[in-house]
């Protein structure tokens, strides 16, 4: 099922036992498209620190009613390791994390999540002991992951095709909500009388944070023959 990421923007995070509030953001790996964690905004309820949800939990969306399930408690995401808002996230933290919960770490193995596709679990996690060889230290690891980005803060970048200035701009980007991969970039054309065009993530060259800009590997004339954003379409599921 396709899904635009902007519509989830704002949605109630429903718990199993209640609210936890609602999403605010998402990051994803730049290596891969994946998208690592749903951002909550837990308003009052946990005001002094990020919540990050990994998709493993995340169940159904609701659109009618504007949620998105999420398969913990209140308690249990409460307790979950706390990260500060004002730093990145460390790889040191997501083993924590994923330890706390006894969830796979999708940094093993070559697959989107690991040795899987999906970020869908067979078998109820089992947490791991502090004693096990799966642990990862520090040292082996870079101290941040450098490569989890904000897609609220990719949107409005820039895009530019081959030598072109820029074309357009990123205003919202494509899921695949079964496997929470980005397949899609959808982007506002300049010159190209102003439609919304969608460019596979496949032909991303780079994204460039000092220049706000992302760089891909088509030419003008390859963008102008995109296939217009159909957002009936994608609400389909197609």
């Amino acid at each position: 099922m396709l899904r635009r990421i902007g519509e989830l923007y704002g949605y109630r995070l429903g718990a199993s036992d209640g609210d936890i509030g609602h999403v605010k953001d998402f990051y994803f790996d730049d290596r891969n498209w994946a998208i690592r964690y749903v951002v909550a905004d837990t308003g009052s309820w946990l005001p002094s620190r990020q919540v990050l949800i990994s998709p493993h939990p995340l169940g159904r969306v609701l659109h009618a009613e504007k949620v998105l399930r999420v398969n913990l408690t209140r308690k249990q995401i409460e307790q979950s390791p706390s990260i500060d808002s004002h730093k990145p996230v460390s790889r040191q933290y997501e083993e924590e994390y994923y330890r706390y919960y006894g969830w796979p770490y999708y940094w093993r193995g070559d697959a989107l999540w690991g040795m899987s596709g999906f970020p869908i679990l067979e078998l109820p996690p089992q947490p791991l002991s502090i004693g096990s060889t799966d642990a990862i230290s520090p040292c082996q690891q870079p101290a941040a992951d450098l490569h989890l980005r904000s897609t609220q803060a990719i949107h409005d970048y820039d895009v530019r095709a081959g030598r072109d200035k820029s074309i357009g701009h990123v205003c919202d980007f494509i899921m695949d909500s079964q496997r929470w991969w980005i397949r899609q970039l959808v982007v506002k054309t300049h010159r190209l009388s102003g439609k919304d065009v969608l460019i596979e993530t496949k032909n991303v060259e780079r994204i460039s944070y000092d220049q706000s800009t992302v760089f891909v590997n088509l030419s003008r004339e390859s963008v102008e023959q995109s296939s217009e954003h159909n957002l009936a379409q994608v609400a389909a599921g197609h």
